[in-house]
């Protein structure tokens, strides 16, 4: 079965081209302004959140209301038959499949190793994918990395390199794949936004040795979602939001699902 994509997508070349100028920091999103990713479910599960959406049909209708309230793209963790994270063909290629044929933006996916420790078996699965995202994020500071994302690039499908140190960073540029990915993922998990900041700025002293440019996405987690948030728009990067990052809106108040913290996040990506 050949692998497919929808037909005639003439926004695949909406972030399939590294822009120009310093750290890549451009307009990508609506209206000129900078991209806001929506990451819909990560691994969290209903009890984290009741409507963490899990299923394909969950996922899609969760991606259209996100692009509604503004989104620029999705990102989503294909989940099996038990409601856990997977990089099965077949549960990859309905995920996928089904937030496709509800949105009109980029649709991306995981590659993380906890769900498939075994190099041999993450490169395995990824073969198996028949309904191919349009991009997928590849943690470089885990076993396999980077012939995961060779392999990706060889199929068509657009890198997002998560960088979440600056040994991470180094194995990215020695790599020789940092110039060929679509943006790289500043992914600091510390909890503390004084200790986020100052890894992100270790990460960039790396990356700043590669001569040509490639978009930045930076963004927290939890408790420091909200902060990294605002500094990336503040600094002209990409961004995202979603209940893979934070279950909480701005005021610290429970979020009532993504398209929540979408619109939030969209609302406060003009206000750099």
């Amino acid at each position: 079965m050949k692998p497919t994509r929808r037909g005639g997508r003439s926004d695949r070349a909406f972030r399939l081209t590294a822009p120009t100028g310093r750290h890549a920091g451009r307009s990508s999103g609506h209206d000129g302004a900078v991209l806001v990713q929506a990451c819909l479910n990560g691994g969290r599960t209903r009890r984290d959140h009741r409507r963490c959406p899990l299923t394909p049909a969950e996922l899609a209708a969760e991606a259209a209301a996100v692009v509604a309230a503004g989104a620029d793209a999705v990102h989503v963790h294909p989940r099996d038959d038990g409601g856990d994270e997977t990089l099965e063909g077949r549960h990859v290629d309905a995920a996928v499949g089904a937030v496709r044929s509800r949105v009109p933006v980029p649709v991306g996916v995981t590659t993380g190793a906890w769900i498939e420790p075994d190099p041999a078996d993450r490169l395995a699965r990824i073969r198996a994918w028949r309904v191919l995202p349009d991009m997928a994020s590849v943690n470089f500071h885990e076993p396999g990395a980077v012939d995961v994302a060779v392999l990706l690039l060889e199929r068509g499908v657009a890198v997002e390199a998560g960088v979440w140190s600056e040994e991470a960073a180094r194995v990215l540029l020695d790599s020789g794949v940092a110039p060929r990915c679509l943006r790289f993922l500043l992914e600091p998990m510390d909890a503390d936004l004084d200790a986020t900041l100052g890894r992100v700025g270790a990460i960039e002293a790396v990356l700043d040795d590669l001569p040509a440019p490639v978009t930045r996405l930076l963004h927290g987690a939890e408790g420091t979602a909200w902060d990294v948030f605002a500094e990336a728009a503040r600094r002209g990067y990409d961004g995202r939001m979603g209940l893979e990052d934070t279950l909480q809106l701005p005021d610290r108040t429970a979020a009532a699902g993504n398209a929540d913290l979408v619109a939030a996040a969209c609302e406060r990506r003009g206000e750099r």
